[in-house]
């Protein structure tokens, strides 16, 4: 079971995967996992485990 933006999910998976799942696209977010910045380079790569916390961010354009 991880926590994302305060609400527990049960996932298995990368950030990658998860931004999937939740309908993020991934260029106009940011994710802080266990309060570090992954870069969006790292999003394939970066594996969350249980237990982690994440924040998920998303940039929204306008005036």
């Amino acid at each position: 079971m991880i926590t994302v933006n305060g609400e527990k999910l049960d996932f298995s998976g990368t950030v990658k995967e998860l931004l999937g799942v939740l309908g993020y696209g991934e260029k106009r977010v940011a994710v802080e996992l266990n309060e570090n910045i992954v870069p969006k380079t790292e999003y394939e790569n970066t594996h969350i485990s249980d237990d982690d916390k994440l924040e998920i961010v998303r940039f929204v354009g306008g005036g």
